[in-house]
């Protein structure tokens, strides 16, 4: 279920000017600088300490400051991410698109606690990522945020309802079934739960790992490419899923693709290049998000659809 209507983005889809661009870094700065004052105030943190600083707007459900990354050293010197600042809505559906190497990736991984900052700051829930040991990103994880992968990741000796249930029972946290019954039902699974995944087709699998991720009520889903390995037709329920759960359920979920079929779903359109956000738009068309990478001269094209009635999904 796609969104059908179009609607005019309500902010800025055009690429941030170097001025806009240093505001930006001057607010994650002095966002940096009133966190650390907040922080300094209750006391120097411990390395088993959880860090939590409140942010000022409770519909915001994760950002990041002056967020860098570099990899490499001296001359082989490559920069992911270049300061960026944004922030992460809660109940809403963010898709983060780019070329290969504009960083899409690296972001959502420092977001999650999967890679480590060169500098920067990411909070999810008011908690500084940024500034865990594992054994506090595992927590973080467990409690706070759910993953879908392109690969699916679920357990290929386990039945459909074990793969859902696997993180509670390593977390060892109570099972809601009332909540399972109803994961189940929206993502179309009653009759898949005995089936492994081996029975199950590339659509079904990832509607396994989309209930696996709700089950635990998250406060943010990350999904990497989570139709890059589907037909359009999976793509679509995967996606529709992923759309409801935040109508319904108020889920927050940012998701990382190529596809500018995948990111209509979404309430929110974010495009790097280079490392920086370069266009922010809220409630795109599918024709919008094209518009803006035939602007942009990408190298890499966003996938096209194969067939023409599709671009209007």
């Amino acid at each position: 279920m796609a969104r059908h209507s179009a609607h005019t983005p309500t902010s800025t889809d055009t690429s941030l000017t170097a001025s806009s661009a240093s505001t930006a870094r001057e607010a994650g700065g002095a966002a940096i600088s009133d966190s650390t004052k907040r922080i300094n105030a209750t006391g120097t943190h411990t390395a088993d300490s959880r860090i939590s600083v409140s942010h000022s707007d409770d519909g915001v459900v994760a950002y990041a400051a002056d967020l860098s990354k570099t990899y490499g050293t001296k001359d082989a010197i490559v920069t992911a991410l270049d300061h960026v600042n944004v922030e992460f809505g809660r109940g809403q559906m963010t898709a983060i698109m780019g070329p290969s190497g504009s960083g899409k990736s690296t972001l959502m991984h420092c977001m999650a606690g999967l890679d480590t900052p060169t500098s920067g700051q990411v909070f999810v829930e008011g908690l500084e990522v940024s500034a865990m040991n594992q054994r506090q990103l595992t927590d973080l994880r467990r409690k706070e945020i759910g993953f879908i992968f392109q690969s699916f990741n679920l357990v290929p000796t386990l039945t459909a309802e074990e793969n859902i249930l696997l993180p509670l029972q390593i977390s060892r946290k109570p099972i809601d079934r009332d909540w399972f019954k109803q994961i189940v039902k929206v993502v179309g699974l009653e009759k898949r739960l005995t089936h492994r995944p081996s029975q199950l087709s590339g659509g079904q699998q990832q509607r396994v790992a989309c209930a696996r991720a709700m089950m635990a009520r998250p406060s943010v889903i990350f999904a990497d490419e989570p139709t890059g390995n589907l037909d359009s037709r999976s793509s679509r329920e995967v996606l529709s899923f992923l759309q409801d759960s935040v109508r319904e359920y108020g889920q927050s979920i940012v998701i990382v693709t190529h596809d500018p079929r995948a990111a209509s779903y979404a309430n929110r359109v974010l495009v790097l290049a280079d490392g920086q956000i370069t266009q922010d738009m809220h409630e795109p068309s599918y024709g919008q998000i094209l518009q803006v990478f035939a602007a942009e001269g990408n190298d890499e094209q966003p996938t096209q659809p194969t067939n023409p009635s599709e671009a209007s999904l």
